[in-house]
């Protein structure tokens, strides 16, 4: 079976900071490219924009650090308005992920015209 996250509430799909510092721990490298309330930006400027969620665009929702990550953290892996799930499909399905209003849901690909 193949686990899957995705955000089961309206809002967006979303980490939070502490899900976000354990992903820059297990090695995932867009994390470590994601500069937190705080940090100091490659332009050298400290960030002080005020948020308490981060989303990872170009990590895969199948991605083994966002997986492994989910399961450990449990609920605090979710940032603000998010739901953090794992949902389960078979290996051989080709899939994809669709939402309305930030609440999302796995799909079997298709064609649609």
């Amino acid at each position: 079976m193949r686990k899957i996250v995705v955000n089961r509430c309206y809002g967006g799909f979303a980490l939070s900071r502490e899900a976000i510092l354990l992903m820059r721990e297990y090695g995932s490298e867009e994390a470590k490219k994601k500069v937190m309330m705080g940090e100091t930006h490659p332009n050298g400027k400290v960030n002080d924009f005020s948020c308490d969620w981060y989303s990872l665009y170009e990590t895969s929702r199948d991605d083994p650090i966002l997986i492994r990550v989910v399961e450990e953290l449990g609920e605090k892996a979710s940032g603000y308005v998010s739901n953090l799930q794992i949902v389960e499909i078979p290996d051989d399905v080709e899939w994809e992920i669709e939402e309305y209003d930030g609440q999302e849901w796995v799909s079997e690909k298709h064609r649609t015209w």
